[in-house]
């Protein structure tokens, strides 16, 4: 099982992004899936989950410009991004939570992809 990211780059403040991350590999079923993002000199941190059932969580700092959707059937998930400030600089990760047979569920992180906003 493995987590692509894809869509991050440089843009100016106030443009916008999306990101996506897409799930492959031997797949029963995903939990929760989300973003986190790490910047520079910083701890990662949490921007938006969503849960399989739609249900999604944000970070204070993103509410109203951050949107999290995913798409069950790609076992996908995106994170649409608008009005990009320079503090929202920095390595974007997806996660999820793989469902098994026998266990709890395995978290698993993609490989992040770099957003950078200039001002």
């Amino acid at each position: 099982v493995q987590l692509q990211a894809s869509g991050g780059g440089l843009v100016q403040a106030g443009e916008s992004l999306r990101l996506s991350c897409a799930a492959s590999g031997s797949i029963l079923s995903i939990n929760q899936m989300g973003w986190y993002r790490q910047a520079p000199g910083k701890q990662r941190e949490l921007v938006a989950v969503i849960t399989s059932g739609g249900s999604t969580n944000y970070a204070d700092s993103v509410k109203g410009r951050f949107t999290i959707s995913r798409d069950n059937a790609k076992n996908t998930v995106y994170l649409q991004m608008n009005s990009l400030k320079p503090n929202d600089t920095a390595v974007y990760y997806c996660n999820a939570f793989f469902v098994r047979l026998v266990g709890v569920p395995l978290q698993y992180w993609g490989q992040g992809t770099l957003v950078t906003v200039s001002s």
